[in-house]
C-alpha cells in the first residue's frame, strides 16, 4: 500500500540482466502463480507501493515479449551486458533529468525477480526515506531489498559500474548507511535458479 512517505520516493525496478544462472529461458517471462509471469508479479507488488515507478531493461527488449503493457514505464539501457552496475548507472542518468521527479527526494532500487516481497514492507522503508540517506532493508540479519538512496547520492550512481551496483557508493559513505530489519523474508528471496521457485524463503 501506498504510504504518504513513498510519493517522494520513486521506485527503480532492475529487470535488464541476463540470468545466466536460470538456464535458456528468460527468467523474466517465466510463469509465476496461475496467471502471471516472474516479473510481472513483482512489479504488482512492488509498483503499487509508489507514484512514480520505472523499469529498466535492455534497449532491444520488446514490452509485449516481456507480457508487460506497452505503456509500462520503462528506463531502457544499452549496457546491460556490463553488469547491473551499468543498468543502475543509465537509470539514474534517467531519473535525474526528469522534471517529474523534482520533488522526489529518494529512489527504492529493487530487483524484477522479487515476487515474495510485501508492499507494506516497501511502504515502511520509504517512510525513513529522505536526501542524505542510504537504507537498506535486512531480514535475520542478512541485506536485502528495497535499497533506497537519497537524491543527494544520484550523480554518483550515475558511475557505478560492474555487479556491485550501489555498494561502492554505500561503502563510501558509512555514516549515511542505515539497515532496517524488517520480519518479511522476501526482501532477501530473488529467483536466480529454478529450484529457487520450491525452496522457503527462509532457507535461502
Amino acid at each position: 500500500m501506498r504510504s504518504e512517505s513513498s510519493e517522494s520516493v520513486v521506485g527503480l525496478i532492475l529487470a535488464a540482466g541476463y540470468s545466466r544462472r536460470f538456464g535458456m529461458q528468460d527468467k523474466r517471462t517465466a510463469s509465476f502463480g496461475d496467471t502471471g509471469t516472474l516479473l510481472s508479479e513483482t512489479l504488482s507488488r512492488v509498483t503499487e507501493c509508489f507514484a512514480h515507478w520505472y523499469v529498466v531493461v535492455r534497449e532491444e527488449d520488446d514490452l509485449g515479449a516481456l507480457h508487460l503493457p506497452l505503456h509500462t514505464p520503462v528506463i531502457r539501457t544499452c549496457r546491460a551486458s556490463l553488469g547491473q552496475g551499468a543498468s543502475m548507472a543509465d537509470a539514474f542518468a534517467a531519473i535525474g533529468e526528469l522534471d517529474g521527479l523534482r520533488n522526489c527526494n529518494a529512489a527504492a532500487v529493487l530487483l524484477g525477480d522479487m515476487p515474495y516481497i510485501q508492499p507494506d514492507t516497501i511502504s515502511g522503508l520509504c517512510v525513513y526515506a529522505d536526501e542524505q540517506s542510504l537504507l537498506r532493508a535486512t531480514y535475520a540479519g542478512r541485506p536485502g531489498h528495497p535499497v533506497i538512496f537519497g537524491r543527494r547520492f544520484w550523480t554518483e550512481l550515475t558511475k557505478v559500474t560492474g555487479d556491485r551496483g550501489g555498494l561502492d557508493v554505500i561503502c563510501q559513505h558509512p555514516t549515511c548507511y542505515r539497515e532496517i530489519p524488517s520480519a518479511d523474508a522476501g526482501v532477501c528471496r530473488d529467483i536466480d535458479h529454478l529450484s529457487d521457485f520450491t525452496v522457503a524463503p527462509e532457507t535461502q
